[in-house]
């Protein structure tokens, strides 16, 4: 506990050689995620007995989880920036589609379609219904495919966005 889960994917994108692009450690930052909704739910029951008991005794570790909820959250979103990065830098270098290596490490992408548009059909033989506010998972690969090739960029978003 208290970023050791966090520190691990940090030191996991810094073992791996630069130009490459680890598997996507999906276990990794569930367990963050969980490690962080426990902090914060002990801290809120910490914080509601000091203000209703007076004590002030429970303010040092009250800090002490808020400083760790800080520090997952800037290691989780420093493994997916540089995640992102590395994605970023793989395209340019092997354009639209990527060899099977490297899609094989990518995550599942949720995405939302904002017009409906149909059924298309994705370079691998994949198809898709574009509906209005329809959610699919599909990977980053398919949904770079569709945006580029479909000429559909506007329709999509990112629903963490």
């Amino acid at each position: 506990m208290f970023c050791e889960k966090a520190m691990e994917l940090i030191r996991e994108l810094h073992r791996a050689p630069e130009g490459q692009l680890p598997a996507f450690n999906e276990d990794g930052l569930r367990q963050v995620l969980e490690e962080m909704k426990a902090l914060y739910e002990q801290n809120q029951s910490d914080v509601n007995e000091a203000k209703s008991g007076g004590r002030s005794d429970l303010i040092p570790t009250i800090k002490f989880r808020h400083c760790s909820l800080l520090r997952n959250r800037r290691c989780t979103v420093a493994y997916l920036y540089d995640r992102l990065l590395r994605i970023r830098a793989l395209r340019w270098e092997y354009g639209s589609v990527l060899p099977n290596a490297l899609r094989f490490h990518m995550a599942a992408e949720e995405v939302r379609c904002l017009k409906d548009y149909g059924e298309f059909e994705v370079d691998d033989g994949t198809s898709v219904l574009l509906k209005k506010n329809s959610q699919d998972l599909m990977t980053l690969r398919i949904w770079c495919s569709l945006c580029s090739c479909q000429g559909a960029k506007e329709c999509f978003r990112s629903c963490g966005s």
